[in-house]
């Protein structure tokens, strides 16, 4: 068996691992999720917690607002977790803040659990897309319906990412049954780092694998892909990306509320924001974030309007 067959038959297990770790890292009490704003915080707070989960856009959009923050005077402290405990923990107020919900599928379950507890600050993307990606090479396979009979071509097997995600449960309860997969294909719950280690590491050896996988991400700009089309639209339609804060952070944080509601990315310019952040300068994604806000002077005018008088990342 190659390489990435083998690998994708352990990242179930690495999956496990990574949850326990971002579990432990949401729920724990040494250096987890804050227990919340301290006592005689509020409008003259400058402590603002964020939640960030390990996706691509995430990472990359919450250490661009990190260092604008911190330079204008905000303390931020990061809280990684897994989805789910990012969206309890705002929804109780232990988290003031989360850049990344998914709108209307992706995270439509968490926002019907959670959203009467949340305050929705805006899209700041519209038009983001789940999909199922394999190799470009792969000539014959250009339709999930194409997957039908193929299982052997595959190992029986779609690499999938974290289980709490969105994208997991649309592929198991979706896409899996709308095309008469379940007898044949496996989703493998791992982890995103886990999935697109296997997603090159097949690439590497030309050998075929299919994946979860969505717009806007770093890898369409790093490897040659195919999204699988989607007759049945069982993936969902276009989706938009919202920052959302926890139950009074408008009134606390009016400013930030403000500069979170105008601001807008590109699809386009979230792939550079994440080539800087998470390529280029993987070991200070706050420098990476500061590079970027430096090619982009235009972005905190549009964003924070008179606000942004004084700002100077390096431009």
């Amino acid at each position: 068996m190659s390489e990435a067959k083998r690998s994708s038959k352990l990242i179930g297990v690495g999956a496990a691992a990574v949850s326990m770790v971002l579990m432990a890292s949401a729920c724990g009490n040494g250096g987890g999720v804050s227990t919340g704003p301290e006592e005689g915080e509020g409008a003259d707070s400058k402590n603002i917690s964020i939640g960030i989960i390990p996706w691509e856009d995430d990472i990359a959009v919450t250490h661009l607002w990190k260092v604008i923050l911190e330079e204008k005077g905000y303390n931020v402290t990061l809280e990684n977790a897994d989805v789910a405990p990012v969206f309890e923990g705002t929804s109780n107020g232990d988290i003031d803040l989360y850049m990344d919900v998914w709108l209307p599928n992706t995270h439509g379950e968490y926002w019907e659990q959670y959203g009467d507890k949340l305050e929705d600050l805006g899209a700041w993307n519209e038009g983001a897309s789940l999909e199922l990606t394999v190799p470009s090479y792969m000539e014959d396979v250009n339709s999930i319906e194409d997957l039908k009979g193929e299982a052997g071509t595959f190992d029986g097997e779609i690499i999938g990412i974290e289980s709490g995600a969105g994208l997991t449960q649309t592929t198991k309860s979706s896409v899996i049954p709308e095309y008469g997969l379940e007898s044949d294909y496996k989703l493998v719950e791992s982890s995103t780092p886990a999935m697109l280690e296997a997603l090159g590491n097949a690439i590497k050896e030309k050998e075929p694998i299919v994946v979860t996988l969505w717009h806007p991400h770093i890898v369409y700009a790093q490897q040659d892909l195919k999204d699988l089309e989607d007759p049945k639209g069982a993936m969902g339609k276009p989706e938009s990306l919202h920052s959302v804060g926890r139950s009074g952070f408008s009134e606390d944080f009016p400013d930030v509320a403000k500069w979170l509601g105008d601001f807008k990315l590109t699809s386009d310019q979230i792939v550079e924001l994440e080539e800087q952040v998470i390529l280029k300068h993987e070991d200070d994604k706050d420098a990476g974030a500061e590079a970027w806000l430096a090619e982009n002077p235009d972005f905190l005018k549009k964003a924070m309007g008179k606000e942004a008088k004084g700002l100077d990342f390096g431009s």
